[in-house]
């Protein structure tokens, strides 16, 4: 084990050396060798990522200083705002390009990691769209991210299939699947498995890189010049951000030799500065955009995250934090206006339920959640939502086909200028709420629960009737952490948030957990160092920007150069 947590394994007898990756200069594989990886880690498409990397390392880098400049500012006290010098951005009229027809009708996308099974049933969903997801579902370890590019490509050129020998039963695609997009990492992860130079890989140009050079001529052959590949960017706070991405679609384009705008992509605007910066994202973006989504789990998250220097924006218990709060509403419709007004789709936030199998009428109950919040997505001017299981598209596809008829979408139909007169104040309006004992309770075993999953392989997580995803862990750190950083009072008894509290705290809820999942299963999982690594992320004395940034050292695993099966 090196210093920093990253497993090393011993350099092998010579005899024992197998195999290796056929890399081309400057770059170095440390992944475990594998037949079926090799055949994606190809010399040329490593050569595509390489290029990629040393054209954009430097704007990558700038762009992530800027980012924590702004931490500086608003821990000293700023708040986020419109930018005055892109106000003519803002206030002109322009359009992105029109939405491609094969992707006009959007009405409800599934989401999972990139594991064999799930791309099958999520394809098979009836979904319009399955983003599959390299990032906050997927635990990204080199056996999940090569196997998941694998799949990937097993899925878009129509030959992936799965044998369940427990089920005896074969998974293959349907005639009628969802369009695939794909969600690679945000800007700040590395790839410590691929060094470039001698240094970590950007994770999103290793997702994206690999996936589009394998799979932009089936595109191009199935759906026809201009339309796809098909992608979502994860995490982005401003538009500098966005104009990386322009160029990186731009530079892969004409590598491939195909039109500009083939590649599409979607912004997920999940932090809180981004939403200061729609029209700026989306006008970097507007050859290749078709449009914004609410993402509201981590837009939650980086509420906190941004304010954690701010102890007059202490956010109530997580659950009470919905999209009726006034800060949550207003972005929804400053999104939903904005996407409009340039052309492009407005996606709504993602229903988490899982179907309850052994009580039909909690599972009735769950289900009529999710139809209230569709119903206002759509209501709203939504043209689309996130589900999370297969179980739900049926109920998310029937509300939104009632609301909007044969219509592909709401561009044209629903333009929303009453949300022109939204402003900074209510993108920043406090939440309202209780802070409760339980809400302390459950951030603890959720989160101590996800990561455990998450270090063992798995990034999409059933807790609790939910599934859940890195987001979910995210918010319930940092608000552990604002709580104790402040010393909230708990509504309701008076107490006190402390080190002392939180400590008895976990060792309950860790308790729980065991009752909960099984003394065997809990001795075999990774509860303890789960516990250890949240624990240590809630007491901190300066928030950490993200919870799987810190946990990714434990899951690399180095193997020397020319190693195989070790």
């Amino acid at each position: 084990m090196s210093g920093t947590g990253i497993y090393v394994y011993p350099t092998p007898a010579p005899e024992k050396i197998g195999s290796y990756y056929d890399v081309p200069e400057g770059v170095d594989i440390r992944g475990r060798y594998d037949e079926e990886f090799a055949k994606i880690l190809t010399k040329d498409a490593l050569k595509f990522v390489a290029d990629l990397q040393r054209q954009f390392r430097n704007h990558i880098k700038y762009s992530l200083e800027c980012r924590r400049e702004a931490k500086r500012k608003y821990n000293e006290g700023a708040l986020p705002v419109f930018d005055p010098a892109t106000r003519y951005i803002r206030e002109t009229d322009w359009v992105c390009a029109p939405v491609p027809p094969v992707v006009a009708d959007r009405k409800v996308e599934i989401t999972g990691p990139v594991e064999r099974k799930m791309i099958i049933n999520a394809l098979n969903s009836g979904a319009k769209v399955f983003m599959a997801d390299f990032e906050d579902a997927l635990s990204p370890s080199w056996e999940n991210l090569m196997r998941g590019q694998v799949n990937l490509r097993d899925a878009v050129n129509g030959s992936i299939s799965f044998h369940d020998k427990a089920r005896n039963r074969v998974y293959k695609l349907n005639d009628q699947i969802a369009k695939p997009f794909v969600r690679p990492r945000g800007w700040h992860l590395p790839e410590a498995h691929i060094l470039i130079d001698g240094e970590p890989a950007t994770g999103c140009l290793v997702d994206f890189g690999l996936y589009f050079y394998h799979n932009y001529a089936t595109f191009r052959r199935t759906q026809g010049a201009g339309f796809g590949p098909f992608f979502y960017l994860p995490k982005m706070e401003h538009s500098r951000e966005a104009k990386i991405w322009n160029s990186v679609f731009e530079r892969a384009e004409k590598m491939a030799g195909i039109e500009k705008g083939s590649i599409r992509a979607t912004v997920l605007i999940e932090t809180l500065p981004a939403v200061f910066q729609m029209d700026e994202i989306l006008y970097e973006l507007r050859d290749h955009s078709v449009g914004l989504n609410c993402g509201r789990w981590d837009y939650i998250f980086s509420y906190v995250k941004t304010f954690q220097g701010h102890p007059d924006r202490l956010l109530p218990d997580r659950v009470q934090v919905g999209m009726t709060q006034h800060f949550m509403k207003s972005y929804s419709d400053l999104l939903i206006r904005t996407c409009h007004r340039r052309g492009v789709h407005a996606m709504g936030g993602m229903a988490a339920q899982i179907p309850i199998r052994d009580d039909p009428v909690a599972n009735e109950a769950a289900l009529e959640l999710v139809r209230k919040d569709k119903l206002r997505e759509v209501k709203a001017g939504h043209d689309g939502t996130w589900a999370a299981h297969p179980g739900l598209i049926p109920t998310c596809m029937e509300v939104f086909n009632n609301n909007m008829g044969n219509a592909p979408n709401q561009i044209k139909t629903m333009k929303r200028d009453d949300a022109a007169n939204l402003t900074e104040d209510d993108l920043l309006q406090r939440p309202r709420g209780v802070r409760t004992m339980e809400g302390l309770r459950l951030n603890t075993r959720v989160g101590i629960q996800y990561l455990a999953a998450w270090l063992t392989g798995s990034g999409s997580v059933p807790l609790y009737n939910l599934m859940e995803d890195a987001a979910t862990a995210e918010i319930s750190r940092v608000q552990n952490w604002q709580w104790l950083k402040y010393g909230v009072e708990l509504d309701g008894d008076g107490v006190k948030v402390n080190n002392e509290l939180f400590g008895r705290v976990v060792e309950e809820e860790m308790a729980r957990i065991e009752k909960e999942v099984g003394k065997e299963k809990f001795k075999k999982g990774m509860y303890k160092e789960a516990c250890r690594i949240f624990s240590r992320q809630c007491t901190a004395p300066t928030l950490d920007d993200f919870l799987t940034l810190d946990a990714y050292n434990h899951i690399v695993i180095h193997y020397p150069v020319g190693s195989s099966k070790l």
